[in-house]
């Protein structure tokens, strides 16, 4: 089995119903922040806006944003908080040409079984569900996306105790599987509290054993990394070899911690303010063609909402982008299907398990 790229069949442009459609209209932004009246909001299919007579595809967009034309003439996806003022807003809330406005949500749907399956919606997955095919589909995309795409990595603190699945991440960062992680405080503080420690939270990330004063570890860590300055240069002052962030530092694949109101410390790199992380996870997400995001329903839901489910590459070809989405509770890997998702995957598992299995099927470990 190899991964094959679907096609993506644009729509036909000579139906009367384009034809016939007006241009879209556009309304002045009259102060910074702020959308005009009726301004079209933006989902994660691809959209297309008619504009002086053509049919115009935002080719980045997200969900629940406003659609501006900039001065060149091409469209930008704006989230509300980062219009301004004098922005041309496009207004409609239709979507099938009434008013120059067209959502395309079947752009990768063909008769071709294999392909059917992958770009559907996939409800009613639970812990009852075979998985073999999605794990050998999993395989296949990552070798994929490895040399031609983009894989981000959006990532709970339960990885962090455990020690297989600390070695299986390290080595899929390792060997190129990695464009960029996304994750929180936490993830990154037992990441090194097991690098330095072998402990998280206390426990040894192999013998599940508390150790004595165990609960200072982590408090001890966030200190540490604190007096190093970064994370960079703790795991210089402490040669370091080990775990999730040491693999990010080592290979300059690049992460971006969230910060969250019970964070302990913060690590250094940590992003308190929530609108700036936002921007800055979304940095990554605009280049990513792969997204798994594994037991955090937080970033995973926030990180979703950001992700479109195609993506316009450098040839102009449009492409889809995958969505995983892993937890062991069903409700949390259902969130993502709520979206209405063309390419959302959804596994439910513990995340130690997964990661060691994908690990394992592509022959690291």
């Amino acid at each position: 089995m190899s991964f094959s790229m679907p096609r993506y069949i644009e729509p036909d442009f000579s139906q009367e119903k384009f034809i016939n459609s007006p241009d879209c209209s556009v309304a002045i932004a009259d102060a910074d922040g702020v959308a005009p009246e009726n301004f079209h909001s933006t989902s994660m299919f691809p959209e297309y806006f008619k504009v002086e007579g053509k049919w115009l595809l935002a080719k980045e967009s997200r969900m629940d944003s406003c659609v501006v034309i900039a001065p060149d003439g091409e469209l930008k996806v704006v989230e509300a908080r980062n219009l301004r003022k004098g922005d041309k807003v496009i207004l409609g809330r239709t979507e099938n040409c009434e008013e120059g406005i067209f959502l395309y949500a079947n752009g990768f749907v063909t008769e071709d079984e294999t392909m059917h399956d992958q770009f559907t919606f996939r409800q009613g997955r639970s812990r009852e569900t075979s998985y073999s095919r999605d794990y050998d589909n999993l395989f296949d995309l990552l070798k994929y996306e490895k040399e031609h795409g983009n894989i981000i990595w959006v990532m709970g603190p339960a990885f962090s105790f455990d020690a297989d699945a600390r070695k299986a991440m390290s080595l899929l960062i390792d060997n190129g599987y990695a464009h960029g992680v996304l994750a929180g405080n936490a993830l990154a503080t037992h990441d090194l509290e097991g690098a330095l420690l072998h402990t998280a939270l206390g426990q040894d990330i192999y013998t599940q054993k508390c150790q004595p004063n165990g609960h200072y570890n982590h408090l001890d860590i966030c200190n540490k990394v604190r007096r190093s300055g970064s994370i960079a240069q703790f795991i210089k002052d402490y040669n370091l070899d080990d775990g999730i962030m040491c693999s990010c530092v080592k290979n300059n694949v690049p992460f971006v911690l969230a910060g969250s109101i019970r964070d302990d410390g913060p690590l250094p790199e940590v992003i308190g303010d929530v609108y700036k992380a936002a921007d800055e996870m979304r940095k990554l997400v605009k280049k990513s063609t792969t997204v798994i995001c594994m037991a955090t329903m937080l970033h995973t839901i926030a990180t979703g909402n950001m992700t479109p489910s195609f993506r316009v590459t450098e040839d102009g070809t449009v492409r889809p982008v995958y969505i995983y989405t892993v937890d062991i509770d069903e409700f949390v890997v259902n969130k993502l299907l709520d979206r209405g998702s063309l390419s959302a995957t959804t596994v439910v598992a513990n995340v130690q398990d997964f990661i060691t299995l994908v690990a394992k099927g592509l022959k690291l470990m």
